[in-house]
């Protein structure tokens, strides 16, 4: 299987780095491929402008979505943005690492969609949801949140993860073709203790063993 991992968290001793590093070693071990893109290590620029391309299609006003298929045609996407595309249509599993900021992505992972997930080469022209550039792969999300787990239910105090989650999962993931497993949701890890942290690094190692096997969680359904 070809793993893609992508992270952001601006600590590198935290336990999303943490939970990264365990994600990399644990694929790498079982035999996996896998590539990585540190977005904090790569000093990765979220912002989108006429930087994503070596082409322009119209000098007057920049349309991202136009730039983007007329750079899809011409092969004109700047290298850094070529690099991460590549490695996205390389994967069979896509896994983003992250901690949960006001109830989304952090801006960085936000800005590396934003510019790599592009017009034409990863969605369009009739390519979206069940039709999608990504059909027949798979992605999920690994995070963490600040709040513990009670807060996260159904009648919560945040309401229920997966409806937190939901735009990313359909609006993202699924609108490009990607087949979503469930999240891997570590609640609260800076309120745990080492042990308690050291115990739920195990189980994240266990679950990603038997991830070949999972069935995608239908999003429809919440």
């Amino acid at each position: 299987m070809k793993v893609l991992i992508v992270y952001w968290h601006p600590e590198p001793l935290s336990f999303n780095a943490s939970m990264f590093r365990a994600a990399r070693d644990t694929f790498l071990q079982a035999g996996h491929e896998v590539r990585t893109s540190d977005l904090h290590a790569m000093a990765f620029d979220p912002v989108s402008s006429r930087k994503n391309f070596i082409t322009i299609k119209d000098p007057s006003f920049l349309k991202q979505q136009a730039e983007e298929a007329y750079a899809t045609e011409m092969h004109g996407f700047s290298e850094e943005i070529e690099a991460e595309i590549q490695k996205l249509e390389w994967c069979d599993l896509m896994v983003w690492q992250f901690p949960l900021w006001w109830f989304g992505l952090p801006g960085v992972l936000k800005g590396w969609v934003d510019r790599v997930f592009a017009m034409q080469r990863t969605y369009g022209g009739g390519h979206i949801y069940e039709t999608g550039v990504f059909t027949g792969r798979r992605a999920f999300l690994s995070l963490t949140t600040g709040g513990p787990e009670e807060s996260y239910r159904k009648g919560g105090f945040n309401g229920d993860i997966l409806g937190v989650l939901r735009p990313i999962h359909r609006g993202i993931l699924q609108f490009v073709g990607f087949d979503v497993l469930a999240p891997h949701v570590v609640y609260g890890p800076a309120h745990l203790t080492q042990e308690q942290r050291h115990g739920a690094l195990e189980l994240f190692a266990t679950r990603l063993l038997s991830i070949p096997s999972e069935v995608p969680i239908d999003v429809g359904l919440y």
